[in-house]
């Protein structure tokens, strides 16, 4: 109780940096009104992470990266990119296992760093996974309308979203959007249950493209597995990453360095898992199972992503794969454009799963600030029958829908990966922080070898954010400067854990 106690008055001291214990934060899932319903299993949460993980990235951006950075060796930066992922999810295991509450890394900087660093990561997680969602529905949309096509059904121009400056809707993309609303808004069982056919068929459409492509591997296309280093100009002004503009360092294509280098860039197709700690309120047995989910979808993917690496690069030589659809087209070399078909199918399925589950964590981040006060309690009231948080839910998915519907994807930005990995630093630190201020918390999984495995992830996480381009670090730090304008303008005046700290 002492240690508690210490933890509470420095809340007083200063109250930017009050933590919220974590048996407050525990307290709050017991409040009838705000207390999410406990559906889910070991099997669901890996399902829910190899559903976000496993996106069109494997059809397209294993032959990218092999053709512009690493040749046959990009098998080696997918390994490089899951050691990087498995020390962040060491620290998230951890975490989610210590404090069981919706939130993920905004929850657990909450406990350990306070509440302007939980708030900070929060309004980041919001931005990333609303954004990131809109993105991949309107790529969804794409693809539908190729299928559409193919069978003789053409959408009129006005529904198709907005092309070469004109104006247009998403018709496709916004019904996607609102339809898994509905679907998370009905119960996260059911979700589970969608998710889990959906991850099916896009698992086995994969296992059947690494099966069938490998028949097709000729051994003389892996040669050299490590090809001869190359010079990169790299990128001018704001395009170019932040490292080139710090300290002049120039980035190199294949070799030893390109290893590095692709690694940098695979290692978005991995970003994901970390969703799976949204859903630890609503499990039955968080403490042993969110670990397991964790840490069993990261396996599963980077299994997968080093199987298809391996069979586009064995398939077609690095230097003739194409960029836009390698996989696809690489299926199309050898004349088997059926396999190329199936592939098209996959990266729809996939899409849907991804989008399903951004929506789901932007969902639960929001519904746990909104439980502590940052943002108005009127969106953390869950469904009296569903048990879900169906007002935030509803309130995001129509925003993100209707920027689907409105926004091309050339407009669209990227999912800001930043954003992850700096709550992966706010993560690795925060277990540091909490072992020394709280060694009493009883920890289900513990992160081995602290504090070499959480420092290990914070240097390799800024490395990757240093090789990010300077205009999104430009980007993040006005988000971030908005954050902070809504937070000391609201959040800080309403939050339930400063309620007596404040004057």
């Amino acid at each position: 109780m002492s240690t508690e106690r210490s933890a509470r008055s420095g809340r007083g001291r200063n109250g930017l940096f009050r933590t919220k214990t974590v048996e407050e934060s525990i307290r709050d899932t017991e409040e009838p009104e705000h207390a999410l319903k406990k559906s889910l299993s070991a099997l669901d949460l890996t399902v829910f992470g190899v559903g976000v993980v496993i996106g069109t990235g494997i059809f397209v951006l294993t032959g990218k990266v092999a053709k512009e950075n690493a040749g046959p060796s990009v098998a080696l930066s997918f390994v490089l990119a899951g050691i990087v992922c498995a020390l962040a999810a060491l620290c998230y295991a951890e975490f989610a296992s210590t404090v069981p509450v919706a939130g993920s890394a905004y929850t657990f900087s909450y406990a350990s760093l306070g509440e302007l660093p939980a708030w900070i990561i929060g309004w980041d997680l919001i931005l990333e996974l609303a954004l990131g969602c809109a993105v991949v529905s309107v790529g969804w949309s794409g693809y539908i309308r190729s299928l559409l096509d193919t069978a003789g059904w053409h959408l009129p121009a006005a529904l198709s979203g907005a092309h070469n400056g004109k104006f247009g809707f998403d018709l496709l993309a916004c019904v996607l959007v609102l339809l898994l609303t509905a679907i998370l808004v009905a119960g996260m069982k059911l979700s589970s249950r969608v998710t889990a056919v959906v991850v099916g068929v896009k698992v086995t459409v994969v296992l059947i493209v690494i099966i069938a492509g490998s028949f097709f591997i000729k051994g003389a296309n892996y040669h050299p597995f490590i090809p001869p280093s190359k010079s990169s100009t790299g990128g001018n002004g704001l395009s170019a990453p932040l490292m080139q503009l710090m300290f002049g360092f120039t980035p190199s294509n294949f070799g030893l360095m390109g290893i590095f280098a692709a690694a940098a860039v695979v290692f978005f197709a991995f970003i994901g898992f970390d969703i799976v700690a949204t859903a630890a309120e609503e499990t039955h047995n968080p403490q042993r199972d969110v670990p397991r989910g964790i840490l069993g979808s990261l396996a599963i993917c980077t299994v997968l992503y080093v199987a298809v690496s391996i069979v586009v690069t064995g398939m077609q030589k690095y230097s003739m794969l194409t960029v836009d659809a390698p996989l696809a087209d690489a299926f199309k070399a050898v004349n088997h454009p059926f396999w190329a078909g199936l592939i098209s199918f996959g990266a729809v399925v996939g899409l849907t799963s991804v989008c399903m589950i951004l929506l789901l964590g932007q969902s639960r981040v929001f519904f746990a600030m909104s439980r502590d006060g940052l943002l108005p309690r009127f969106f953390s009231t869950v469904h009296p029958r569903f048990g879900t948080p169906y007002r935030s839910t509803i309130a995001l998915g129509v925003v993100v829908a209707v920027v689907a519907g409105f926004t091309s994807i050339d407009v669209l930005a990227e999912l800001v990966n930043i954003g992850t990995l700096f709550a992966f630093v706010v993560v690795a630190l925060g277990v540091v922080i909490l072992r020394r201020t709280r060694p009493d918390l009883p920890r289900a999984f513990r992160t081995p070898f602290v504090p070499v495995v959480p420092v290990l992830s914070v240097l390799a996480s800024f490395w990757l954010m240093l090789n990010l381009p300077a205009e999104t670090w430009v980007r993040f730090a006005v988000w971030m400067v908005l954050g902070v304008v809504v937070y000391f303008l609201y959040g800080r005046r309403h939050s339930r854990v400063g309620a007596t700290d404040l004057p």
